[in-house]
């Protein structure tokens, strides 16, 4: 979950490239920011095999040092700038965007501004991306093109181009964007699952705008999980130096073979303390896939509700250790619940591997194809049972068409998702709360410049009531051109009225 950094006091902090995550007193924080310096570099011959050319990917070498890695790496790892639009509200100006890349006039003072005044503004940050095909696809992280209304690509031997967001996954912070261009550098996909702790790798980016900057580590650690950066985590954790800018990044092996796409860091101070995660490729090249061929993810869906075991909820479901995920929830009409999950169990098999924790479940759950069986073992009131469940399709938001493309439509550029039992809970919201969840608004867009915020939620349209992601589609696509709506919301537990002009 992100958060404004509320005080420059805490404890500690993590570089993250377009928010901050506040977790367990330590804010993990989203690294890209920095000057536009390039080196260049052109992509040189490697020695004991094949000359590397501009169209081709990196492959495996030898020696004892990684200079040759870096030079077939590095320009194929390039300088993303994002230009964003702020808005601001409220007697307190300063929101994520300032708090991380700071005032453009430093020495200004912070004047106090009327409430619900707004003030708009403009904000520049900087991240890495990975070109992985010649003609012009590059991995990044979503934090570094999110609520972007421009992208500047610069490659590091000075070309510059405009870039295009091809699909974005915030649930596990990828993004593909794409310009156009042939005949690039590229960084070939390697195997993340064959890493091992102890392993060499280099980390590849832009720090604080210092183009095709190299630093070496080790793998420590394999399988990160829990640490509240992103919905589906499943990181590589390392102690090559990942600072503000190499969000987006390239994390290579010793082949200089692409393993991991840089995205976090654990620190007191907001720069590099030995505590780097990157998402594995085992991760990011099926969402890559998916992004360039569908613009969109398709993840397994069971529909439930689940936690961690410790030693007292093992002890109190009969489990002899705490392993195994337990189901706080079941959602309504679920494949969960058609196929007999009920709240308290516990599942401790899934398709027959074990399920060590809440992560491995979701994990095992989102890469089943859509219509699959699957088989679970769950323990229910002392005795194991399996049960057979057809996974679904994982709901997604539902996007009013973008504000540039329908600027009479007061909904344009709107992106709302079900209200479910744990988004409620979340939100503090009662349990019989109804409605549809904001959970992004496009810059510059009505809807935006009424104030509907993510994390809002709509409850009525136009005095009709909007209990469902049907209704929010029905009543939207029957506003008609020019009209304005009126828009009755739930915010921080609060309702709210809402006009949202043409």
């Amino acid at each position: 979950m992100m958060t404004r950094l509320l005080s420059r006091a805490f404890v500690a902090q993590v570089g993250f490239v377009a928010g901050l995550t506040l977790l367990a007193g330590v804010v993990f924080w989203a690294a890209d920011q920095g000057s536009n310096s390039h080196a260049a570099n052109a992509v040189p011959p490697v020695s004991g095999s094949a000359a590397v050319t501009g169209t081709e990917p990196v492959t495996a070498m030898a020696g004892p040092g990684f200079t040759e890695v870096a030079k077939a790496v590095t320009p194929a790892v390039v300088n993303i700038t994002a230009a964003r639009t702020v808005r601001r509200e409220g007697p307190d100006p300063r929101d994520q965007m300032e708090e991380f890349f700071g005032s453009p006039f430093p020495g200004r003072p912070r004047g106090p501004f009327a409430p619900g005044e707004p003030r708009d503004g403009h904000a520049t940050g900087m991240g890495s991306g990975v070109v992985v095909s010649p003609d012009g696809y590059i991995v990044t992280n979503n934090h570094v093109v999110e609520g972007a209304r421009e992208l500047t690509v610069t490659l590091p031997d000075k070309r510059e181009f405009t870039g295009r967001v091809v699909g974005t996954d915030p649930k596990s912070d990828l993004a593909v964007i794409k310009v156009d261009a042939q005949h690039l550098p590229t960084v070939s996909w390697g195997d993340s699952a064959k890493l091992q702790v102890g392993e060499y790798v280099l980390a590849v980016g832009n720090p604080f705008g210092l183009t095709s900057t190299v630093t070496s580590g080790i793998v420590s650690a394999l399988g990160r999980g829990h640490m509240g950066i992103t919905q589906y985590e499943d990181f590589i954790q390392t102690d090559a130096a990942i600072n503000p800018g190499n969000s987006g990044g390239a994390l290579v092996n010793a082949a200089g073979e692409l393993v991991g796409i840089n995205t976090a860091i654990l620190s007191r101070t907001g720069g590099y303390q030995g505590v780097g995660f990157a998402i594995p490729v085992s991760m990011a090249k099926p969402i890559y896939e998916s992004l360039v061929a569908t613009g969109k993810v398709v993840r397994g869906y069971l529909g439930v509700g689940i936690q961690d075991l410790n030693q007292d909820l093992a002890k109190s479901f009969d489990l002899k250790q705490p392993q195994g995920a337990l189901v706080s929830d079941v959602n309504e009409d679920s494949p969960a619940a058609k196929g007999g999950l009920k709240q308290g169990d516990v599942i401790v098999r899934y398709q027959g591997s074990p399920i060590q924790d809440a992560a491995a479940l979701q994990r095992a759950v989102t890469r089943t194809p859509i219509g699959a069986k699957a088989t679970l073992t769950v323990v229910r009131n002392g005795h194991e049972m399996d049960l057979a469940v057809t996974i679904g399709e994982q709901p997604g938001p539902v996007k009013v068409a973008g504000a540039e493309k329908s600027l009479e439509h007061a909904l344009a550029g709107l992106e709302v998702q079900g209200l479910d039992q744990r988004a409620a809970r979340e939100l503090g919201l009662g349990s019989h709360t109804q409605g549809v969840l904001v959970v992004n608004v496009e810059p510059d867009s009505q809807a935006d410049r009424a104030g509907i915020v993510p994390g809002d939620v709509i409850r009525e349209i136009n005095r009709q009531a909007v209990k469902s992601l049907q209704d929010f589609e029905r009543i939207a696509s029957n506003l008609k051109k020019h009209q304005g709506a009126l828009l009755l919301i739930n915010r921080k537990g609060a309702s709210l009225f809402i006009t949202v002009k043409v």
